[in-house]
């Protein structure tokens, strides 16, 4: 009876332990989630027999093909996959971009003052700065937007993810599996519950070489499957449950030099800005120019097809936002538009086509505790990824264009 009574105690005391626990040592519990971009990857790069790792774990979870959103480039879908909302409302129209309240400036990737003022990504919150206002904390091994503060300095308090990386091209993918895996040894109570981390080199090839059989190209898809084996081991090793969500931003298509669209062959270069150039135009008339631009592009031409901004097709989800310049060309499959010399040989490989183009799909994974093996997972669209991540991390996402149902059935707890 002595023994039943003081058992009965321990029970108690227990609990009321366990109830008084902080957030995150509750949270502590939970598998922590691990989302990781491999930039310019497609699906079909896993049948070339350069994968074991990727193509073993498929067999535990899931893997499928996911369409990108328009415009299929780098920023603009990264930022849609963690914030769950389309290139024309999460702000993040482009790769490059201007404002009407900021003339004369051009939002770039190789323009750092830009690329990590807060005013261009303000626009939609992304779901690292969601789980720290939840009480989950976020690290980040680079993403674009990663390292730019949310919130608006002069209101109050700005905030980021509690760890995260300012990104250098320098830093070997080696180098960022051992930092989520130092992050992921710590003790519960400083351990991230969502992890991101981005891995650039097999775009970088297939931009140099193209996405055919290459060396390089080969090289590169090999190595990040290595690493990706490395991160699991690691995990395995030291005891640490995590449910991994892998993604790409877009595919990659064959360009050609003797593909190319010229626009200061239909029209004289002072009388646009040329905002983006590439598989896809982003061209603003100057002021003053009247309707001349308009005229000469809005009509039919070869490999090339001009709308005004309002007038694309409803498809896309693409033209309302005040960033989307004023006439948007879309190019043909392999084609490329161009204002004046190219900067760089127009060879190997690009991305920003419609996303409707079966090159520009991107790669798609899930496996871990919480992921159910699910065989045959249909084309879905990125923006369902972001209530995934959002629930497999354990706080609410905010609304969005994303779908919660699509890839409800491979949660399996």
């Amino acid at each position: 009876m002595i023994i039943a009574i003081r058992a009965f105690i321990v029970l108690c005391w227990s609990a009321a332990l366990a109830s008084a626990l902080p957030a995150t040592a509750q949270q502590a519990e939970r598998p922590s989630t691990i989302l990781i971009s491999i930039d310019g990857m497609r699906p079909d790069y896993l049948d070339r027999g350069l994968t074991p790792n990727l193509n073993a774990l498929k067999a535990k979870g899931v893997a499928a093909a996911m369409r990108p959103s328009f415009p299929t480039k780098t920023f603009p879908n990264h930022y849609t996959i963690v914030t769950g909302m389309r290139p024309d409302r999460s702000g993040i129209v482009g790769n490059s971009m201007i404002d009407p309240r900021r003339p004369g400036q051009i939002f770039s990737m190789g323009d750092s003052k830009q690329a990590l003022d807060p005013f261009w990504w303000n626009e939609s919150e992304p779901v690292w700065i969601t789980a720290e206002k939840a009480g989950v904390r976020s690290a980040t091994m680079f993403w674009p937007g990663s390292e730019v503060a949310s919130g608006d300095a002069a209101a109050g308090p700005t905030l980021r993810p509690r760890d995260w990386m300012r990104f250098d091209q320098n830093i070997s993918n080696e180098q960022r599996v051992n930092t989520v895996l130092d992050w992921m040894r710590r003790p519960a109570d400083i351990r991230p519950q969502l992890i991101t981390m981005y891995f650039d080199t097999v775009d970088t090839a297939g931009h140099r070489f193209g996405p055919g059989r290459t060396p390089e190209l080969d090289a590169a898809i090999a190595d990040v499957d290595a690493r990706i084996g490395e991160l699991v081991a690691g995990l395995a090793a030291m005891g640490r449950e995590a449910n991994i969500v892998i993604t790409a931003d877009h595919g990659m298509a064959q360009t050609a030099e003797d593909r190319i669209i010229q626009l200061d062959d239909l029209i004289d270069s002072a009388s646009y800005i040329a905002v983006e150039m590439g598989p896809y135009g982003a061209i603003e008339p100057v002021t003053g120019t009247d309707t001349r631009v308009y005229d000469a592009l809005l009509k039919p031409h070869d490999h090339m097809q001009c709308y005004r901004k309002e007038d694309l097709p409803a498809r896309l989800h693409y033209g309302k936002n005040p960033r989307v310049a004023a006439i948007i060309c879309l190019a043909a499959p392999g084609w490329t538009i161009l204002s004046g010399p190219p900067r760089y040989p127009v060879t190997g490989g690009a991305h920003g086509y419609d996303n409707a183009d079966p090159d520009m799909l991107a790669l798609f994974m899930a496996f871990g505790p919480s992921i159910k093996p699910v065989a045959d997972l249909p084309v879905f669209d990125n923006v369902d990824v972001y209530p995934l991540v959002a629930r497999l991390a354990g706080f609410d996402p905010l609304p969005s264009d994303g779908n919660a149902k699509t890839l409800a059935g491979i949660v399996g707890r």
